[in-house]
């Protein structure tokens, strides 16, 4: 099967006051130690996998460069990480190679690297198309910037275009939100995606929110059901446009469904670089599915060389994992199939679970196939809570 790699570039021109990530404001005098470190981690990355008890092959079928900002790179660092992936392995031809960029970070130089690269998909991290709102978080960009972005992507052929939007922004009404899925909608973009502000202490803003200050405009973020109904008319807005819901937040026309991040929750195998990256590989050992590994989560570390940590994923988190990331997607999870590899004890554990969430109006499900409700996945977390944990008596007792 082929693989997906994901690298990792943690820099950005601004720290977004709602970012939790593992990106942030560097000085540009270390941005070529990491290109470095991660060119020579995915020289070593067979070695490595194989080394962790994971099985890899060597073909590529889906590149993603995420951040931060890949884009804050100069063209020759960019170069540098896509020379050294086609070097070690075989990407195909026809492989989707997606870079995030913010608007605005999209020069002449850049985007004639993207092109040399074989860059075919682009994520613009967007988030609102009123200025203010965009103000009030950190974003640099005008809804002028991304608009021109768009069209000079479009110009250069590259067409896939994702549009990343938050609702519960700072200043976001209703109205205003209506104005962004407009903005979203106007210029064609075949894919979307959508999330609902986070709330946790591993933001600035949400410190302040929780903390109940007005620091970051916190004072004028939107509530929580305010929030929910911002996510709900996009669903509506976006599927009567023809952008369908595919995932909890993301949304295609057809044909344009994010082929790398499929991989995520569909448990095929992928390889992460750099910052906080993550992988999974099926395992080379028979008592256990698959083997997950992390590296560091802190650029000091990453840098330093932090060693690469190592998961096992036994029968009882594969289970966990088929429905915590199969319940994302919109077409569900099919409980035949759970049977048939996991075993009928199980299954049967699995449709006490699922028909306790029925009842709760949190998931429905025709015939085999179990799907979140709408309600659901606007409490998804709570749904995948009760899978967890839930099974590890009757899969060991099967196995």
């Amino acid at each position: 099967m082929a693989l997906g790699i994901y690298i990792s570039v943690p820099f950005c021109r601004t720290k977004c006051s709602y970012c939790n990530f593992a990106s942030d404001v560097f000085s540009r005098a270390v941005f070529e130690r990491y290109v470095q470190r991660v060119c020579a981690d995915v020289a070593g990355a067979v070695d490595l996998a194989e080394a962790m008890g994971g099985q890899i092959e060597r073909e590529v079928d889906s590149i993603y460069l995420g951040g931060g900002t890949p884009t804050v790179l100069d063209g020759g660092q960019l170069e540098r990480m896509f020379t050294t992936l086609g070097s070690e392995f075989d990407v195909r031809r026809d492989a989707e190679i997606t870079v995030e960029c913010a608007p605005g970070t999209l020069t002449s130089q850049v985007l004639d690297t993207l092109l040399r690269c074989g860059v075919n998909r682009v994520s613009l991290g967007v988030q609102s198309f009123v200025d203010r709102e965009a103000a009030a978080v950190g974003r640099l960009h005008k809804r002028a910037t991304v608009l021109d972005d768009v069209a000079r992507l479009r110009a250069a052929g590259i067409r896939n275009i994702n549009i990343d939007l938050i609702a519960g922004l700072p200043h976001q009404t209703a109205e205003s939100w209506q104005e962004s899925l407009r903005e979203t909608i106007a210029p064609g973009a075949p894919h979307v995606s959508v999330y609902m502000l986070e709330v946790d202490e591993d933001s600035r803003l949400g410190r302040e929110l929780i903390a109940g200050g007005t620091r970051y405009h916190a004072h004028f973020v939107p509530d929580e059901d305010a929030t929910a109904d911002f996510y709900q008319a996009a669903c509506e807005t976006l599927e009567a446009a023809g952008v369908r819901q595919y995932e909890i937040s993301n949304f295609a026309r057809e044909g344009f469904e994010s082929r790398h991040n499929l991989k995520y929750w569909t448990r095929q195998p992928y390889l992460g670089f750099g910052v906080d990256a993550h992988s999974m590989l099926i395992s080379s050992d028979d008592s256990a599915e698959a083997v997950r590994l992390a590296t560091a989560d802190s650029l000091e570390k990453f840098v330093a060389g932090a060693p690469t940590q190592r998961t096992v994923v036994t029968s009882t988190m594969a289970l966990e994992e088929r429905f915590f990331l199969g319940l994302r997607l919109n077409r569900g999870v099919d409980l035949k199939d759970i049977e048939l590899y996991f075993g009928e004890a199980a299954g049967q554990s699995i449709r006490r679970i699922v028909g306790e969430l029925v009842g709760d109006g949190l998931l429905q499900k025709f015939g085999e196939i179990v799907q979140l409700t709408r309600r659901g996945r606007l409490l998804s977390n709570e749904v995948f809570q009760r899978f967890l944990g839930s099974n590890a008596e009757v899969i060991n007792a099967s196995i």
